[in-house]
């Protein structure tokens, strides 16, 4: 029998446990939370194979002496210190149709609603005001996505449905059928020109901490509208503020911050072209993200490739 520990969120912990009891007994499951650490490291600790994790504990080529794999929760795992990892332990974070789902739906409706003005309107509904714009049709409105890995490829296929003329920047450019693909540094200026909607999907590395800044929102045509839901340290809310009030950028849709939560009393919070939800714009389901890691238990055991292990060199 292979142990798993899984170290998060307990609620959903306990579906987890409650659903790997049914379709997967052969693996024994722990939570953290049930651990006695009042004598030190418990002793099961040298049977783990398996770490499911938020945060990961310290020292875990010690404490965990038989470690076979370390799995994010998360869709990244920048909130892993990867110098401080065993080199030989994979590293995998959570690739499942959920959390895809949810990251899909809450940018559409960001999309849609810059694309259709709705937070002018909402101004002026504040202001009693009674007073149409012109409707640009989708065809017309430019939507570039920063970062084209799972998250990135499932967007811009749905914003293609719209019939928006969609954009897509990586480091190699590979975007779906029906999307112009933009790669390198030597073509992000390119296509921020072409992005009156621009959507930050990326994993935060050292390349992209504070990419969100004047530089770049300078590049972007004016009016442009920001969708943020990659991670808070990529943006530079000081420069978010001055190309708003510029005319630069005509609104902001935030869903990630640096810190979290955000503090009272920021400018974000009274800004009337800035629309905040608390890093809510994509959850991990627990009845998919069980599946999805079952699956890559599976392929692990098969020596095959995981679905979603990262290159340790790049962050991602």
């Amino acid at each position: 029998m292979k142990t798993l520990l899984y170290k998060s969120d307990p609620a959903r912990g306990k579906v987890w446990q409650k659903i790997l009891a049914e379709i997967a007994p052969e693996y024994r499951f722990i939570q953290w939370n049930d651990l006695d650490f009042s004598d030190g490291d418990p002793a099961i600790f040298a049977e783990v194979d398996f770490l499911v994790s938020w945060i990961p504990p310290e020292n875990l080529a010690d404490r965990f002496p038989n470690l076979k794999v370390l799995f994010s929760v998360a869709a990244g795992v920048d909130h892993f210190d990867l110098r401080q990892l065993p080199a030989s332990l994979p590293v995998v974070r959570m690739v499942e149709p959920g959390l895809t789902q949810g990251m899909v739906e809450y940018v559409t409706f960001a999309a849609l609603a810059l694309h259709r003005d709705i937070p002018q309107y909402l101004q002026q509904q504040k202001q009693q005001l009674w007073q149409s714009h012109p409707l640009l049709g989708a065809a017309k409105r430019r939507i570039g996505v920063l970062g084209l890995g799972e998250l990135g490829q499932a967007t811009l296929k749905m914003l293609n449905n719209f019939g928006f003329e969609c954009h897509g920047w990586s480091r190699s450019g590979n975007a779906p059928e029906g999307v112009t693909g933009w790669a390198g540094v030597e073509q992000l200026g390119e296509f921020l020109s072409h992005s009156d909607i621009l959507v930050c999907l990326l994993p935060l590395t050292e390349q992209t901490r504070g990419m969100l800044n004047a530089e770049l929102f300078a590049q972007l045509p004016k009016g442009a509208g920001l969708i943020q839901v990659g991670r808070g340290q990529q943006l530079v809310a000081e420069d978010l503020l001055v190309a708003l009030d510029s005319g630069q950028l005509r609104a902001a849709v935030l869903d990630v911050f640096d810190p979290e939560p955000l503090p009272a009393g920021e400018a974000l919070w009274q800004h009337p072209q800035v629309w905040i939800t608390p890093h809510i714009a994509s959850q991990t389901q627990p009845e998919t993200a069980v599946t999805a890691l079952l699956a890559n238990l599976q392929r692990f055991a098969q020596g095959q490739p995981m679905h979603g292990e990262i290159d340790k060199t790049k962050g991602y």
